[in-house]
């Protein structure tokens, strides 16, 4: 990036360091910056500059990837696929929105790769970012338009350019219920990818019989073979997790579709895998909730898989920080899904610079962030004194502050305060 967009870039950043309403969801400028519509403008000239494409927007948020992972204890690290609408229905000003959910609902389809540490469950850094919208897909992988193609299709090729991002750990992909699907998972496992899923009660060959993955459950509880790992909330109710694992082939033909959208079955060769059962249980021993995952990971404990894919929330909260929960993008008013796909990669490094003072736990640090909750004014619970969104509030703060202190003495300052608030600063 050369050095006057990157300087741009990093002060876009820096507006970013926020959470903000829903009403003043625009670029929230410094005091520095002259006003709010010369921030705005400049926002607005880095968004149609040709050069600031999303490959090039990209490249600090993989920077900061291969560095952090570098840093892990574990010898993997998960990227985490998920899937996310963007609602603008009602925004007459972006002419390339397309159908989401019904006729009613209109906007873009986000689609984020999301680097998690596998040995503690950090959010790292978005490695990979899309927006669907009604002319293609804008992506981190190309400065053209792509065709849209359907959710799990788009996998793969992230999963062969993950191979060229450096990464210093091995990589294994996780996702959701969506991606148990015969064919994609013996596609990624010919391609040398090592995946984690959530697969719903299918039918796999276990111990030589077809089974169906409750039953293969029943006889394992059974045989007692769930062992007790740790105590979980589940939804603000108090369980004890029990994971139970085994060999399982699929042997199934999976599905896909022709050119008229019919499907049609295609076989493949067994696949071996390793199927995973974690269950929540209260004090009773009553059973509260259950998952299946299948994956061709063999080298760690089935207690670690399963946190892995407890972790996969990760991808679920930063996308509920970027709509919701402190950035606000569904109110943003950029004109195009490719200038919301940049505004996206500024605001992500923002959260991502957020998750990196959220890691350290030295004195200093944690001094640091209380001081900026403290300055946020957020209400915080006690059992979660630090956040995301609060922190962002206290460094936009902090960073106003320095701001203000470069512009305006401390006794011009006062005497501002005396002029605003006479009555809560009277002179003398």
């Amino acid at each position: 990036m050369e050095e006057r967009l990157q300087d741009r870039y990093l002060r876009l950043v820096e507006s970013h360091m926020n959470a903000v309403q829903a009403v003043a969801a625009g670029i929230h400028a410094l005091p520095g910056a002259g006003c709010s519509l010369a921030a705005t403008q400049a926002a607005w000239r880095f968004f149609k500059n040709a050069r600031s494409t999303l490959p090039t927007l990209v490249e600090p948020l993989r920077a900061v990837g291969q560095q952090v992972a570098a840093e892990s204890r574990s010898s993997h690290a998960l990227l985490v696929h998920d899937w996310s609408k963007l609602d603008y229905d009602g925004h007459t000003s972006k002419k390339d929105l397309t159908q989401l959910s019904n006729a009613l609902d209109w906007g873009y389809e986000l689609t984020t790769a999301l680097l998690v540490d596998a040995d503690h469950g950090a959010p790292l850094a978005p490695m990979a970012l899309a927006v669907w919208a009604a002319d293609g897909s804008h992506t981190t992988e190309s400065d053209r338009v792509q065709p849209r193609v359907a959710h799990l299709e788009q996998v793969l090729p992230w999963m062969q350019a993950s191979r060229d991002w450096q990464l210093p750990r091995t990589c294994v992909h996780v996702i959701d219920r969506e991606a148990d699907s015969a064919r994609h998972l013996r596609a990624w496992d010919a391609d040398g990818h090592q995946f984690l899923v959530r697969a719903d009660d299918r039918r796999m060959n276990f111990r030589g019989t077809s089974q169906r993955l409750s039953q293969i459950t029943a006889r394992l509880e059974q045989e007692q073979a769930f062992v007790f790992t740790r105590e979980v909330d589940l939804r603000g109710r108090r369980g004890r997790q029990f994971v139970a694992e085994t060999e399982v082939v699929l042997t199934e033909a999976g599905w896909a579709r022709n050119s008229e959208g019919k499907k049609y079955r295609v076989p493949g060769p067994p696949l071996r895998l390793r199927l995973v059962i974690v269950q929540v249980r209260d004090e009773q021993g009553q059973l509260l909730a259950q998952w299946w995952l299948l994956t061709n990971v063999w080298e760690v404990s089935a207690d670690q898989i399963a946190l892995w894919y407890y972790w996969r929330w990760r991808i679920e909260s930063f996308h509920k920080l970027l709509k919701s929960a402190g950035l606000q993008a569904e109110q943003w008013q950029q004109e195009s899904a490719l200038a919301i796909a940049k505004r996206l990669l500024v605001a992500a490094m923002a959260c991502v610079l957020v998750w990196q003072l959220q890691r350290l736990d030295t004195p200093q640090s944690q001094e640091c962030q209380q001081f900026l909750v403290r300055v946020s004014g957020r209400q915080m619970k006690r059992s979660r004194p630090i956040t995301t969104p609060a922190l962002l509030v206290g460094i936009h703060l902090l960073l106003t502050m320095l701001d203000v202190l470069e512009h305006y003495s401390l006794s011009q300052l006062r005497a501002f305060a005396r002029q605003a608030v006479p009555l809560l600063r009277p002179s003398g």
